[in-house]
C-alpha cells in the first residue's frame, strides 16, 4: 500500500523510489540476519515490543496524515502533505517502512533458515544469497506495484473526489494495520 499511495501522489519516480527504498530495508534485514543481529529482535521481548511500538506509530502517523489532509490536486499532484511529492522523501519513509517493521526481522530468521544445511560451513554466505535473491523478486514485484498504480495517477488527477476516498481509505488502512501491530503478540 505505501508503494502504491507514494506512486499515485508522485508518479512512477517516487513508487520506485519507495520501493528502492523498501529494497534497501530487506538489504539490512539480511545483513540482520546473516550477522545474527536479527537474533536479538526473535529473543529479546523487551527490544522486539520497542521496535514494534515503534513501527506501530510511525504507521499511525502515515495514515493520519493521510486522513487529515486536505484534498488538493494540482496538475502536478501534490502528497497528503500539501507538499510536492518527492522521490527522496518516498526512498527514505520506504526504508523506514521496512525497517521498523519487527515482523521483517523475524520473517527474515524464521524463513531464511530452513533453506540453509545447519552443518554447511558457508550459513553467513548462504544467508546472503537467500536474502539476495528474496530483495530481487520483492523488488521486482513492487516495480510492477509501482507502475501499475503510477499509470493511475492521471485518472486520479480528473477525479479529485475518488483521489480524496483513496487516500482516506488507505490512511484508514494504515492506522489500522499500525493499531493491529502495538497490539498484536
Amino acid at each position: 500500500m505505501f508503494i502504491i499511495g507514494r506512486s499515485l501522489t508522485g508518479g512512477l519516480r517516487s513508487g520506485v523510489a519507495a520501493a528502492l527504498g523498501i529494497s534497501v530495508g530487506s538489504i539490512v534485514h539480511t545483513l540482520a540476519a546473516a550477522l545474527g543481529l536479527s537474533l536479538i529482535l526473535a529473543t529479546s521481548a523487551f527490544a522486539f515490543t520497542l521496535v514494534k511500538l515503534i513501527g506501530a506509530a510511525y504507521l499511525i502517523y502515515l495514515g493520519t496524515k493521510l486522513l487529515l489532509a486536505k484534498s488538493i490536486q494540482t496538475s502536478n499532484m501534490l502528497s497528503a502533505t500539501g507538499a510536492p511529492a518527492r522521490p527522496h522523501s518516498a526512498f527514505f519513509q520506504g526504508i523506514l517502512t521496512n525497517l521498523l517493521n519487527p515482523k521483517v526481522a523475524l520473517f527474515f530468521l524464521a524463513f531464511l533458515p530452513q533453506f540453509i544445511d545447519p552443518t554447511s560451513s558457508a550459513k553467513t554466505l548462504a544467508f546472503l544469497a537467500l536474502g539476495a535473491t528474496f530483495i530481487t523478486t520483492g523488488l521486482t514485484w513492487c516495480l510492477v506495484l509501482a507502475l501499475a498504480a503510477a499509470r493511475l495517477q492521471a485518472f486520479l488527477q480528473r477525479r479529485p473526489n475518488v483521489r480524496a476516498l483513496l487516500d482516506r481509505a488507505v490512511g484508514g488502512l494504515f492506522v489500522a494495520l499500525g493499531a493491529r501491530l502495538a497490539w498484536s503478540r
